[in-house]
């Protein structure tokens, strides 16, 4: 897979992501009701002692997160500068190891399903994985060039 192609990737799922985080943001901070299809579980997620840090909204920083994945997608692009793989990789690690707890909390300790939140648990576990997949192939490459 090409360098493009990883990156056009980021973009896609930054946008989604944006759009999902942003949409149960929103919702929050208007007293909207968040309507959740499948699951059925959202609300009780939402409400949770679990769906704040630092009296924040956790969609919040997934918002942000979002938007940091955004920004360094569109830099690589522009400039495929290797200092951007790594940071995409830590960024990814960071969401991935989120990911992992949060649905921990909804599958053991809130026992209920936000659609939503999956919905971000797949989108940052794809990045991550992206990341992976990109930072491990070009230091294949350089290695393979360097010897």
């Amino acid at each position: 897979m090409s360098y493009k192609t990883v990156a056009l990737f980021w973009v896609a799922l930054a946008f989604l992501g944006l759009i999902d985080a942003g949409y149960i943001t929103v919702k929050y901070y208007s007293g909207g009701e968040v309507s959740c299809p499948i699951t059925g579980g959202c609300s009780d997620v939402l409400t949770s002692a679990y769906s704040q840090i630092m009296g924040f909204p956790v969609s919040a920083y997934g918002f942000i997160f979002y938007l940091a994945v955004l920004l360094l997608a569109f830099l690589y692009l522009d400039s495929r500068k290797r200092w951007i793989e790594a940071a995409m990789l830590l960024l990814g690690l960071a969401g991935f190891l989120f990911t992992l707890w949060f649905v921990y909390l909804q599958i053991f300790v809130i026992e209920a399903i936000c659609f939503y939140c999956m919905v971000s648990a797949i989108l940052s576990t794809t990045i991550f994985a992206l990341a992976l997949m990109a930072f491990l192939k070009t230091r294949s490459v350089g290695n393979r060039l360097s010897t």
